[in-house]
């Protein structure tokens, strides 16, 4: 199944993501959990792929267990940064020879220790290009990333739209944000968008919490807000697993079910190699019926 068509047609879509574990303990509890949400009905899983591919070979053995094994349709992420254009057409290539018909093309982050606009074996290579090596080869849906609170390299919102419909154009048919907690950004952003002329399918990317310290300086690294109002409901829960769990959860039903009162139908979780949250999200929402 091509998801860019699909999920258009359809008008609707739920899917997960997972990351690919450092060993085989961590590979066995990833399979576990994502059997767990087999059982919503998922449109589509992703697995992401490490700084300058560091993680190829276990993103790509993990796809092909989701999706030979589990039945599901597994779509790796490819990032071209650090990587020439010869190995990024032989990976596509591979995947194409193995029935994967999805990417989500990315620029990616370089290595750890390396400067981020230090240029790879590409030169400066950059999302757009990915989507036309990977669109002049047919045969893939191309998925991008958008950012509903501008990339943190953009120097403006204007020019992340520029940048965001550049790689749109390039080929790519439906997109994934970044986590957000605040959706009046999602809101702004395909008010953005739309204006742009951008017509393909924006999937919000929603963040369970289930540990608001690490989810914080996570969000602060990659420049998404995490709203004092949000921060304020976890300050009595001290260490206690559980009732930030809790808390979590519910903010994210909160935040999905905002999100379904104002029109959205497509929803990515980023699962963190869990499912229990999801599992409780989605059921308490009914959003597995958005799945198939």
């Amino acid at each position: 199944m091509k998801i860019g068509p699909i999920i258009q047609k359809r008008g609707a879509s739920l899917s997960f993501e997972f990351f690919p574990p450092k060993d085989k303990a961590g590979e066995d509890k990833l399979i576990e959990h994502a059997m767990k949400l087999r059982e919503l009905k998922p449109t589509f899983v992703s697995l992401t792929y490490g700084a300058g591919g560091s993680t190829q070979n276990n993103t790509k053995d993990l796809i092909l267990h989701l999706k030979q094994k589990a039945g599901m349709v597994a779509m790796p992420h490819l990032t071209c940064i650090n990587q020439s254009m010869d190995e990024l057409k032989a990976i596509l290539e591979d995947y194409k020879r193995l029935g994967i018909k999805n990417v989500l093309a990315l620029r990616g982050d370089p290595p750890k220790g390396t400067e981020r606009t230090t240029p790879g074996k590409n030169g400066r290579c950059h999302a757009k290009d990915l989507v036309r090596l990977a669109s002049s080869m047919s045969g893939f849906s191309i998925g991008v990333a958008v950012y509903p609170e501008g990339h943190p390299e953009s120097p403006s919102l204007e020019m992340d739209t520029l940048y965001t419909k550049e790689k749109i154009d390039a080929g790519a048919d439906f997109a994934i944000t970044q986590m957000f907690f605040d959706n009046r950004y999602f809101y702004e952003l395909l008010e953005r968008t739309g204006k742009a002329g951008i017509k393909i399918p924006i999937i919000p990317g929603i963040m369970p919490i289930n540990d608001i310290v690490k989810i914080k300086n996570f969000a602060q690294s990659c420049g998404a807000t995490m709203p004092e109002s949000i921060i304020r409901r976890f300050d009595k829960t001290g260490s206690i697993a559980g009732d930030a769990v809790e808390i979590g959860t519910k903010v994210a039903i909160e935040q999905c079910a905002d999100l379904l009162g104002h029109g959205v139908r497509y929803f990515h979780f980023y699962t963190l190699n869990r499912s229990e949250q999801v599992l409780r999200i989605v059921t308490e929402l009914g959003l597995q019926n958005l799945g198939k």
